[in-house]
């Protein structure tokens, strides 16, 4: 009986093993060069990883082959045609808002040149009050191409105090001008910023990440920066109050070619009180 005992766990073991050796990674080899299988990790929501949100948590395993040559970085699928940026005029109306900082919380903006000319005086201390007109911006590809940062990686300029790479000098400019000759009242502040795919249309998966090493916008995909990040605003410290049209110009310099420019410009009318802001009426200006 022990020996028998002793033969049925040894049977166990090596059906045990066998089992174990069945779910590890194989490979199969291929007239291309083999495909290999391999065990994705579990599913997690990571911003900083340009695979966040591409597997969904019931695939386990996935078949993936070796890229063509020459496909570049996030371009495998869409390739052909042209991107198309669209801002979102309701979103900049909806969370407007006027905000009053110490120099001294604003100095990595101030490093990014965020804010107007007079904060640079060398009369301005650390305690000294900048009046800040925030807003936030959503822009979506709706072409059919990605849009891509025209420098090669290399010459991506890194922000220590942010801790990320920019990827264009301008992909917007933000200004204020007046309602009555069109003139700029503050100064125009062209924004970088390191491009990412914050959210995607259903059916759609994101594939671009805040990282040194895959920026971009896709097809169907947004990217949203949120009233309360630096930078995102305009400084109007030397701005009297009155009657204003906020201008958001994304692409401006056109520098990426899209499949139409006319639809690149917000703008929307602001009246500032001295305290706090309305904003009314933003639309998309041909």
């Amino acid at each position: 009986n022990q020996n028998q005992n002793q033969n049925q766990n040894q049977n166990q073991n090596q059906n045990q093993n066998q089992n174990q050796n069945q779910n590890q990674k194989q490979f199969i080899p291929a007239a291309s060069g083999g495909v290999r299988v391999t065990e994705l990790p579990p599913y997690v929501h990571h911003r900083n990883s340009v695979f966040y949100n591409v597997y969904p948590p019931d695939r386990r395993n996935r078949i993936t082959a070796r890229p063509p040559p020459g496909t570049g970085y996030g371009t495998r699928f869409f390739h052909n045609g042209l991107p198309d940026l669209v801002p979102d005029p309701y979103y900049i109306q909806a969370a407007s808002y006027i905000h009053r900082v110490q120099m001294y919380a604003l100095r990595c903006a101030a490093e990014e040149n965020c804010l107007s000319r007079s904060a640079y005086h060398p009369s301005v201390s650390d305690l000294d009050y900048r009046v800040l007109l925030r807003f936030p911006q959503r822009v979506k590809n709706q072409g059919t191409a990605d849009f891509l940062p025209t420098k090669p990686r290399h010459e991506w300029e890194w922000h220590s105090c942010h801790q990320h790479f920019h990827s264009m000098e301008a992909f917007s400019n933000y200004d204020l001008l007046d309602v009555s000759s069109g003139q700029k009242v503050a100064e125009g502040h062209k924004a970088s910023f390191c491009l990412e795919d914050t959210s995607c249309d259903p059916g759609t998966r994101r594939r671009f990440a805040c990282t040194a090493h895959t920026q971009g916008l896709g097809p169907g995909c947004y990217d949203t920066y949120h009233a309360n990040i630096d930078c995102q605003w305009i400084d109007i410290t030397d701005v009297p109050p009155g009657n204003y049209i906020l201008k958001v110009t994304v692409n401006p310099s056109q520098l990426v070619q899209e499949s139409d420019f006319s639809n690149n410009e917000v703008r929307c009318d602001i009246r500032y009180t001295g305290s706090y802001v309305q904003t009314r009426n933003c639309r998309i200006t041909v």
